[in-house]
Formats: structure tokens, C-alpha cells, sequence
């Protein structure tokens, strides 16, 4: 018995021993590994280290909007004996001086030559007879998702360059122009070099926005793991253009598509802005795009990926699908286009459901292009430039294929018969009727099914914030409703007392109240752009909603968010009526657009400390040709009395004027 014993105990030591071994022959492996991987990180540096430069800036700007800009030592990567690639974010408090320390340690003088404001990086002269170490760079087409990745700066003394790991996240981002790594990318190596196993460069490091566009953009993302490089291989084909002082900006197209899901709607044209690219092209209204440049199109988005490397000035090969034929365009890109304004025909569409397809007039604008030409109420128009108008909708695209002055036709029905008119096209008016027809037949009770009426409150899953909406008792699901989303100032604000205010108003002009609420009343938080979307996101679903009247509206800094709101989300929101805000620095004005219409108004008193910013962020407003009414009132900051709510209140009932 102890023999056997004895065997087992010597099997059970064997054993382990084995184990022991075979775990520690493991780990050894594993360490070897990380040494092996360590040291081909350092060399991968210290290969590329030489055309890795120190960069210092003197003088400028403090600030640039509200950023606070860092004025410590930058970075830049050398691309031709004298010439220094580095970011814009580096450069944007506009230096007095520059700086760059050569591979010898000696400081050289140098300035921009060239810009690149599509992919957000600069050129460097640098004034220096030293010759600089130009790195090998890595083509497109050698980059693998999954590959590790150096992030290399150098804005330290002394000759130690500050490296950061990762792997290579995506070789596709911010539409096509960027690469993305989990190294840590921060100011310390913004400019620098993203660099392979090898010591070759992928790319050069730069904060990146997919919603931005400015020099900033970005940057509020350093260190948490996305970062972003400008591959160095689409930057040099552009070096000549750089080095002669040009400064490349981003292509433009010009044409507005139609739908809102950017991942599944195909890329069709809703307008083509006059005198754009695509205009002068050939394009039209109901093409689809799907091809440029040899890269087929399915989806929005591949066209947006599509067309975000290229530079005003590319010439490009656009196929479009017309009426089931294959049509070819060569589209010359531009840096600009000139701002939209929007054309005006002259009347209000009656909302009433139609049996009969057209537009039924309820009300002509005296003096405008309709009256003009002699359409009266109860006219149907069928027709509009060339165009059958099936509907309110349809009107809107044909109408954002024209321009002011155009003189297009128009065709009614009055009393059975049709009449061919001519009207010249206007601009959107800044006056408000004194009063209105009624919009719509009295309504009558109906036995359909509907949703909640009355006060009705939102909880939304996950969301800490109140947030209730005022539907009219009398809702009738047949008949589309505005929205008007109400944002409470500092302080919150009284359930009652907004009712009051408001619900004569939502009854007679079919109004729903949407008021979401701060988690904390004392103030807003620009995040909370995404509740107040996710509460009127809710109400469209749940409700017949028009789409050409919803509004946010809000009182001082509710008034800020409805701008947030208004021009984050410009797919949904018509319309803004501020009282007492201006332009928040956050809210991204884009160009008026065709399609995604969006209308002004704003209330401010004479006394008000903001109101020089106001009619400053107006006169902006005005120039991009958005449509803006302004109102200066007498005395203190206030809301609106009710004499000054009414008149609003019937504005918002002229948002689907045509």
C-alpha cells in the first residue's frame, strides 16, 4: 500500500513539475513576446524620430471662440527638405512667430505657406539650411484595421520624442478623410506622426469632428481613445499645391437629398441649388446618384464618404439614374455656394384632408407674386413650374428648385375650370398678417382611435427629465398638427401659468405644447439637446404632426437651446422663436438650405444686455439669406404680453406658406 502511495506521489510530482514547467515556459514566452513587442515600439520611434520636430509658437489670440488656446510647444512632421506638415489646431491663435527645432537641435524661423481646411492641416516653411529627414509613408492600401500603431510627438526638451500605443481602429473616418486609432492623440502630439510597427507613417495626428468643421473641431475628444490622422499618403499628392500658397478647401456639390436616414435612404436629389455645381452640371431634381468616380453609391452616407476627400476645383464623374436611363456628368466642385433664399408664391395652403390632389388656397398675401398674377381663394393649384403638385409636400420641392425672381408658371382650378397663370417668384416675407382665415373645415367628433389628449405627461425610458405636452381636446387624427416645443428660462416654470398662456392658442390654431424640462431647472446643459429631441421624436410618432410647423421656442436660455435644438436638428425643426437669447457660440449654423427650410424670429427689448449680440447673430443670419423677422421692444428684458404671444402664435401659423 505505501508503495502505491509512494508511485502516485512521485505521478503527482511528475505531474506538477510538468505544469510548472509548461506555465512557466508560458510566461517566459509572454514575456519575450512583450519585450520583443516593446522594442519594436522604440524602434519604430526612433526610426521616424528624426522627422518628428519640435514646434513653438509666440503671439496671437487668448481664445478662439470659447476655447482657451494652449500656447505651449506643438509638434510637426517633415515632408520635403524645408517643408513641415503639421495641424491647423496648432496654429489657430493666429502665432506672431513660429519656431521648429531642427534634427540638430538648433531653432529655425518658419511660416504657413499652404493650407488645407479639408483636412485641417498646414504647411510649414522652414527658413534653414539644414537638411530635414523625410519619413517613408505607408500606403492606403497596406493599412489593416487591427495593426498596431504609435502615436509620436515631440513637445519636450531634450531629444526624447513622447510616443503613445495603439492599434489601428478604422481605416475609414470623418467621411473618408481620416484614420482612426485608440492611441492617446492630445495636444502634445497633435501634428505628429502616426506611425506603423516599421517606423513608417500612416499619418499625421489631427482633432477631427464629423460635425465640425473648424480648426477646434474635435479636440474635446483628447485622450479617450479615438483619435484621428490625416493619412500622409492623401497629403502629399496635395504638396505642390501647398507649397505655392494655395489654400485647398472642401468640394462642394450643391444638391439637398431627399429623406432623413443618411444609413438607408438612397442618394436622390430633392433640389439642386441654382448656380451650384451640379446646376450647371445637368443634374436635376429626381436623379439618383449612384456613382462617383468609379465607387458605387447606394446609400447617402457612401456619397457623403464619397465626396469628403475631395477639394473645390476636382472635377468628378457623377451617374445618375433619370427615368430608368444611366446619365453620366462631370461635376467641377466649388469651395462655395452662394447663399439660398428661399422663393415665395404668395399664399397659405388650406388643411382640410383634399380628395382631389393640388394645393387648395386659403389665403393670398396681398401684394405678392399670387395676387399678382390673380389667384384667389379656394383656387387649386395642380401645377407649379412645369410640375404636378399633388400636395403641400410636393410644392416645397418643386419650390426648392427655384429661386427668387424666377418668373415660373402656375396652374389652378377655380370653379371646375383650369387657368394658366404666370407669377414672379418672391422672397419670403418679414411681415405678419394682422389676422387669418380659418385654416380648416370645424372640426367634427370623431370615432377614431386616438392618443392621449389634454395634458399628457412624457416619461421617456432612461431619462431622468419631466417632460409634458398640452394636445387639444378636440384632436382629430385625420388633421396634421403643429408643434410648438416649449424651453423654460432659469428657474423652471409654472404648469398652470403656461397653460393658461397657451391653450386657447393650441385649440384654435391645432397646436401641440411639447414642454421638456431640465434635470436641474436652474439651467440647461447643451447635452439635453438629445432629450428635448427624443421627447419630439416621441410626439411625432405618437400624433398627426405637420411637418412644416414645428418650432422650439424658449424664453433666455431656453431660447438658446431652441437654437441648439433648431439648427442641430435641422431634418425635423422649422422654425425658432427666440425671446431674449442670441446665437449660442455651440449651435452650428450651416448654409440655408433648400429643402430643410428653417425660419426665424426673435424678440428682444431695447434695454436688454444681450440685445447688441442679437441683432449682430440677426444681421448674420440675414446675410446666409435665412428668412428672420425681428422684433426690438421697448424697456426691460421680458417675455412676450399677450398682444405679443398672439402675433407669434400667428406667425407659427404661417410656417407651410408657400
Amino acid at each position: 500500500m505505501s508503495g502505491h502511495m509512494n508511485r502516485l506521489q512521485r505521478y503527482a510530482l511528475a505531474a506538477c513539475g510538468i505544469i510548472l514547467v509548461s506555465f512557466s515556459g508560458r510566461t517566459l514566452a509572454q514575456e519575450d513576446l512583450e519585450a520583443l513587442e516593446e522594442q519594436a515600439m522604440k524602434a519604430a520611434v526612433a526610426a521616424v524620430a528624426p522627422s518628428v520636430l519640435r514646434i513653438e509658437t509666440f503671439g496671437g489670440l487668448e481664445t478662439v471662440g470659447r476655447l482657451l488656446v494652449g500656447t505651449g510647444p506643438t509638434t510637426g512632421l517633415a515632408v520635403e527638405d524645408g517643408y513641415v506638415i503639421s495641424s491647423a489646431f496648432n496654429f489657430v491663435q493666429q502665432p506672431s512667430s513660429i519656431l521648429v527645432t531642427m534634427p540638430s537641435g538648433k531653432r529655425a524661423t518658419a511660416e504657413i505657406v499652404g493650407r488645407d481646411q479639408n483636412r485641417m492641416v498646414v504647411l510649414l516653411k522652414v527658413n534653414s539650411e539644414e537638411k530635414l529627414v523625410v519619413p517613408e509613408f505607408v500606403p492606403r492600401a497596406e493599412m489593416a484595421v487591427g495593426q498596431w500603431t504609435v502615436a509620436v510627438g515631440r513637445t519636450f526638451e531634450g531629444s526624447e520624442a513622447n510616443m503613445s500605443v495603439g492599434v489601428l481602429s478604422a481605416r475609414s473616418r470623418i467621411w473618408g478623410k481620416a484614420i482612426q486609432t485608440d492611441a492617446k492623440i492630445s495636444p502634445s502630439n497633435y501634428g505628429g506622426a502616426l506611425v506603423d510597427i516599421r517606423g513608417r507613417v500612416l499619418g499625421v495626428l489631427v482633432p477631427l469632428s464629423p460635425q465640425g468643421q473648424g480648426e477646434v473641431a474635435g479636440a474635446e475628444w483628447y485622450d479617450s481613445g479615438i483619435g484621428f490622422a490625416i493619412p500622409l499618403a492623401d497629403i502629399m499628392p496635395q504638396l505642390e499645391k501647398l507649397k505655392r500658397g494655395e489654400t485647398l478647401k472642401p468640394g462642394l456639390l450643391g444638391v439637398a437629398l431627399k429623406g432623413r436616414d443618411l444609413y438607408s435612404d438612397p442618394a436622390e436629389i430633392a433640389a439642386c441649388q441654382p448656380k451650384s455645381p451640379a446646376y450647371k452640371a445637368g443634374l436635376k431634381a429626381g436623379d439618383k446618384i449612384v456613382e462617383m468616380d468609379g465607387t458605387k453609391i447606394v446609400r447617402q452616407v457612401q456619397l457623403k464618404h464619397a465626396l469628403g476627400g475631395y477639394y473645390a476645383g476636382d472635377k468628378v464623374k457623377l451617374v445618375v439614374m433619370r427615368d430608368d436611363k444611366r446619365i453620366e456628368a462631370i461635376v467641377e466642385l466649388t469651395d462655395k455656394l452662394e447663399p439660398y433664399q428661399h422663393p415665395f408664391v404668395g399664399v397659405l395652403p388650406w388643411r382640410s384632408p383634399a380628395s382631389d390632389p393640388g394645393v387648395v388656397v386659403r389665403y393670398v398675401y396681398p401684394g405678392g407674386p399670387a395676387a399678382e398674377a390673380g389667384v384667389a381663394t379656394k383656387d387649386r393649384i395642380v401645377e407649379l413650374a412645369g410640375k404636378p403638385i399633388a400636395d403641400v409636400k410636393t410644392a416645397l420641392e418643386v419650390l426648392a428648385n427655384q429661386e427668387p425672381g424666377e418668373e415660373v408658371s402656375l396652374k389652378v382650378i377655380r370653379d371646375g375650370q383650369a387657368q394658366d397663370l404666370t407669377i414672379k417668384l418672391a422672397t419670403l416675407p418679414t411681415e405678419i398678417p394682422d389676422s387669418l382665415p380659418p385654416a380648416r373645415e370645424p372640426l367634427q367628433d370623431s370615432e377614431a382611435e386616438k392618443p392621449a389628449v389634454g395634458e399628457v405627461d412624457i416619461k421617456l425610458p432612461e431619462e431622468k427629465n419631466e417632460c409634458f405636452a398640452y394636445v387639444p381636446e378636440r384632436y382629430d387624427p385625420n388633421l396634421a398638427y403643429g408643434v410648438v416645443v416649449w424651453l423654460h428660462e432659469p428657474g423652471g416654470f409654472d404648469r398652470q401659468k403656461l397653460l393658461a398662456r397657451w391653450k386657447d392658442h393650441c385649440d384654435k390654431y391645432d397646436l401641440i405644447l411639447l414642454a421638456p424640462q431640465a434635470a436641474d431647472p436652474s439651467r440647461w446643459l447643451p447635452t439635453e439637446v438629445d432629450f428635448i429631441y427624443k421627447t419630439l421624436d416621441d410626439t411625432i410618432t405618437k400624433y398627426n404632426v405637420d411637418p412644416t410647423r414645428i418650432v422650439t421656442h424658449g424664453y433666455q436660455a431656453g431660447a438658446a437651446m431652441a437654437y441648439m435644438m433648431a439648427f442641430g436638428h435641422r431634418d425635423v425643426v422649422r422654425a425658432v422663436a427666440a425671446v431674449d437669447a442670441g446665437l449660442p457660440a455651440r449651435a452650428r449654423v450651416a448654409a440655408n438650405d433648400p429643402v430643410e427650410r428653417l425660419a426665424i424670429h426673435t424678440t428682444f427689448t431695447k434695454k436688454s444686455k444681450l440685445a447688441e449680440g442679437i441683432k449682430a447673430a440677426m444681421k448674420r443670419l440675414e446675410q446666409m439669406k435665412y428668412p428672420v423677422i425681428s422684433k426690438e421692444l421697448d424697456g426691460d428684458a421680458r417675455y412676450l404680453n399677450d398682444e405679443e404671444l398672439a402675433e407669434l402664435v400667428r406667425w407659427i401659423d404661417t410656417l407651410d406658406r408657400l
